[in-house]
């Protein structure tokens, strides 16, 4: 699968980091000289193009007439719609994904700029206050669009199988993406040599059967009753 990213800060480059990983062929455009010269220390030079994503000519340049799927990242909701606009209506993008900065533009993201999907991080942040989290158990944090896919959370507890076990080693089916872990109150973005401790906070996008996966690698161990 080509997937097109439209931004390439801290969300962008760990998406395509992730997706190389999975052997997808990733293209990312972006235009700030200082986030470039991160990009190139951490991605092949062939995935990273530079260019302003929300001009219709350096979109084509960079392939995406070719893309099968568009995400935007950027921290403008504006230029992100406007790139989803741009994907379908010229570029004839089959899907497209968008990141929602501020909650009160959720609403424009609809089939009127053809978003097909949307992450809305504030969403993510509200459920994480308005609901108790049991330590341990798996938390629903939100729900993608069509319910396919779930944005989960769990707390490492002591004695879980995954602890010290690189992330690329655990086995997780390729619909679970570790995608977040929050360790002494501080957000870490993963990679696959990555490891889990106990306590750490793990933030994962996934179906339901990598949920349950996943959920078994962070479950307790059982105790021998006595």
């Amino acid at each position: 699968m080509f997937v097109f990213i439209a931004g390439g800060g801290r969300t962008g480059a760990q998406l395509a980091m992730q997706l190389l990983e999975q052997n997808h062929q990733v293209r990312l455009i972006e235009h700030r000289r200082e986030l470039l010269t991160l990009l190139h220390r951490e991605l092949p030079t062939e995935v990273i193009y530079e260019g302003v994503a929300t001009d219709p000519n350096v979109l084509r340049l960079a392939g995406l007439e070719k893309a099968d799927v568009l995400v935007t990242t950027g921290s403008e909701d504006a230029a992100n719609l406007i790139i989803c606009y741009l994907a379908r209506t010229l570029f004839k993008t089959r899907r497209t994904v968008a990141r929602i900065n501020n909650p009160l533009n959720a609403w424009l993201f609809d089939q009127s700029f053809h978003v097909d999907e949307t992450v809305n991080q504030a969403d993510v942040m509200a459920h994480l206050i308005q609901e108790e989290i049991s330590l341990g158990d798996m938390m629903t944090l939100l729900k993608l669009r069509r319910g396919q896919y779930s944005v989960v959370e769990e707390k490492v507890p002591a004695g879980a199988k995954a602890i010290g076990v690189q992330l690329k080693d655990l086995g997780l089916p390729d619909q679970c993406i570790v995608a977040a872990i929050i360790r002494h109150g501080q957000i870490t973005l993963p990679r696959g040599v990555s490891t889990l401790e106990e306590g750490d906070e793990v933030l994962a996008v996934t179906d339901t059967e990598g949920a349950r996966e996943l959920a078994r690698l962070l479950e307790p161990p059982v105790r021998p009753i006595k």
